[in-house]
C-alpha cells in the first residue's frame, strides 16, 4: 500500500486509536487479514468470521511486524477501533485508489473472469507496472484488499467483481470507480439466486453504468457475440469498444483454429493493426477471453503485435483452470475444478474433445451449484453434450446432480460401460487409478464446493510422481 500514517487512516475510515503511541507511524507494508501474511508494516484487518474472530490474533500479528489492527474492538496492542471493519476496509480502499493516480480496469462476466484478469494483467504488465486480483477475490472484502496492494509505482490496477444480487457490481464500484469497464458475458452462473438472465445482465451492466462520461475517459469494452452484453451500450456515458467474432466488433478474432493439442490460434485484428495469436492455454473459449483483453490493452496503446505476442505468452495464473499435466506414463490431466457453471462446463467439455484427438477422453464431472429450477435441465444437457462430443468415458461423482448428468448421457445413447455415477472423490479415484491406460486424457470439473480438486492431485500422484506441470 501507498504509505499512510496511523492518523490518516483513523481519520479516513472515521475510527478511534487505542493504544498507539505514535499515530505519525506509517503502514508501510501490505494490508491483510490471514495473520500468515503479515510483514513488517502491516495493517491487520481483523475481521469476526464464523469460526475464527481475527482478534485473538491481536499480539502475534504485532509480534510478526503489524503496526496496527483495523478492529472493532480494543484488543491491548495498537488499534484504529471502528464499528464496522468491513465498511471501514472500504473506505480506505476507496481513499488510496483516488490518490494513487493509476488506471482502474474492472471486469465481471458470468463465465471466464479470472481467465480474462489473468490475460489483461500479463499484457498490461508488458507495458506498465500492474496489480491485479489474486485468483478470485472478487468480493466485499477481496476486492479493497487488492486495490490496497497497489503501491506509487503502479500503473494499471486490474480488478475482477463478482456479483450475486443486484447493486452487488455498484457497491464494489463505489469503492473502487474503475475508467475501463469490461463485461464478457451474461450465463446462468448463479442464475438461482438472481431469478433470471435478465436480472443478471441488469446486475452486470451496474459496471458500465458506473463508468466517467466519453469526455472524462470512461471506456467500456462490451462483448458483441452477447446480445445482452451488447445491449449495454445503452446504459453507459462511455465511450464503447465492442469485442468478439462479430464482423461489427472493433477488436475481433478471424481464422479461429485449434491446434492439435487443443491451444487456440486465431488472426486479431485491431483499429492499429493485426496480428497471429497462438495461445498457451487450452480451449477454444479463451479467445473470447483473449479479445476481451485485446480491447483494453489496444485501448490503453498498446500496439496489435504487441497484444499479439503477450498473449501468445501469457499461461494461467490462477490454480484448477484447465491445469494441464502430462504424467510421465503419457496420461494427460486437466484440473478445471476451481468452480462449474453451463457454460465453462460446456467450453471444458469441447476442449477435452480438441485435446483428446485420436486418444481415449474421461469426463469426471460434478454437481453445478446454484442453478435453481434449471438445475435438472442442466446437469441434463451436460450429460448429453458429453456423449454428443464423444467423450470416451464420463464420470459423474456426487449425489443427485450428477446422477441427472448420468441420465442426460444415458438418454442421449451413452450405454454400458461408457458413463458411470459414483458416489464420492475417493470412489473416482479408486476407479481411475483401475482403469487409466497411458495416452488418456482427464478432465476434472464441478463446482468448488464438490472439492474435485482433490481427484485431479491423486490421479497426478497415482504415477509415482509429482508431474510437470505444463500450464499455469
Amino acid at each position: 500500500m501507498i504509505a499512510l500514517s496511523l492518523a490518516e487512516i483513523a481519520e479516513v475510515v472515521g475510527g478511534q486509536t487505542h493504544d498507539i503511541p505514535d499515530p505519525s507511524v506509517q503502514v508501510t507494508g501490505p494490508v491483510v487479514r490471514d495473520s500468515r501474511e503479515v510483514e513488517p508494516g502491516s495493517l491487520f484487518v481483523a475481521f469476526v468470521g464464523e469460526h475464527v474472530d481475527g482478534h485473538d490474533f491481536a499480539n502475534a500479528v504485532v509480534e510478526a511486524g503489524a503496526v496496527a489492527l483495523l478492529a472493532s474492538r480494543p484488543v491491548g496492542v495498537p488499534a484504529i477501533v471502528v464499528d464496522d471493519v468491513q465498511s471501514a476496509l472500504g473506505a480506505l480502499a476507496r481513499h488510496v485508489v483516488r490518490r494513487l493516480g493509476a488506471t482502474l480496469v474492472a471486469l465481471t462476466g458470468s463465465a471466464g473472469k479470472t481467465s480474462t484478469k489473468d490475460l489483461i494483467a500479463q499484457v498490461l504488465a508488458r507495458k506498465a507496472p500492474t496489480v491485479f486480483t489474486p485468483g478470485s477475490f472478487n468480493n466485499e472484502i477481496g476486492l479493497p484488499l487488492t486495490a490496497l496492494s497497489a503501491t506509487a509505482e503502479t500503473r494499471f490496477l486490474v480488478l475482477e467483481m463478482g456479483a450475486r444480487g443486484i447493486g452487488h457490481i455498484r457497491y464494489l464500484t463505489d469503492l473502487t470507480p474503475p475508467q475501463i469497464g469490461l463485461v464478457l458475458n451474461v450465463g446462468t452462473a448463479h442464475i438461482g439466486e438472481f431469478g433470471g438472465r435478465e436480472q443478471i445482465a441488469q446486475a452486470k451492466g451496474e459496471l458500465v453504468e458506473a463508468l466517467p462520461s466519453v469526455e472524462d475517459g470512461g471506456v467500456a469494452v462490451l462483448n458483441a457475440d452477447d446480445p445482452l452484453v451488447r445491449a449495454m451500450a445503452s446504459r453507459t456515458k462511455a465511450k464503447v469498444i465492442l469485442f468478439g467474432e462479430s464482423g461489427e466488433a472493433d477488436v475481433r478474432a478471424e481464422n479461429v483454429r485449434l491446434t492439435d493439442s487443443g491451444q487456440p490460434a486465431f488472426s486479431l485484428h485491431t483499429p492499429s493493426g493485426c496480428s497471429e495469436v497462438t495461445m498457451r492455454l487450452y480451449g477454444e473459449h479463451h479467445v473470447s477471453n483473449a479479445l476481451a483483453a485485446a480491447a483494453v490493452a489496444h485501448e490503453l496503446g498498446m500496439s496489435a503485435d504487441e497484444i499479439a505476442t503477450a498473449l501468445s505468452e501469457a499461461g494461467s495464473l490462477s490454480r484448477w483452470r484447465m491445469e494441464v499435466t502430462e504424467r510421465s506414463d503419457g496420461v494427460t490431466i486437466v484440473n478445471d475444478a476451481y468452480n462449474a457453471n453451463p457454460e465453462s462446463m460446456r467450453a471444458a467439455l469441447r476442449a477435452l474433445a480438441a485435446m483428446g484427438k485420436g486418444r481415449r477422453t474421461w469426463a469426471v464431472l460434478g454437481k453445478m451449484a446454484e442453478l435453481g429450477d434449471e438445475a435438472l435441465a442442466e446437469h441434463d444437457a451436460v450429460g448429453r453434450l458429453a456423449v454428443r462430443l464423444n467423450v470416451g468415458k464420463l464420470v459423474a461423482v456426487g449425489g443427485r446432480e450428477a446422477s441427472w448428468l448420468q441420465l442426460g448421457a444415458y438418454n442421449e445413447g451413452s450405454w454400458g460401460e461408457e458413463s458411470v455415477h459414483v458416489s464420492d472423490a475417493q470412489a473416482a479415484v479408486d476407479l481411475l487409478r483401475s482403469e487409466l491406460r497411458p495416452g488418456d486424457v482427464v478432465l476434472v470439473k464441478a463446482s468448488r464446493s464438490v472439492g474435485l480438486e482433490s481427484v485431479a492431485q491423486a490421479l497426478v500422484e497415482a504415477a509415482g510422481t509429482e508431474g510437470e506441470v505444463a500450464v499455469r
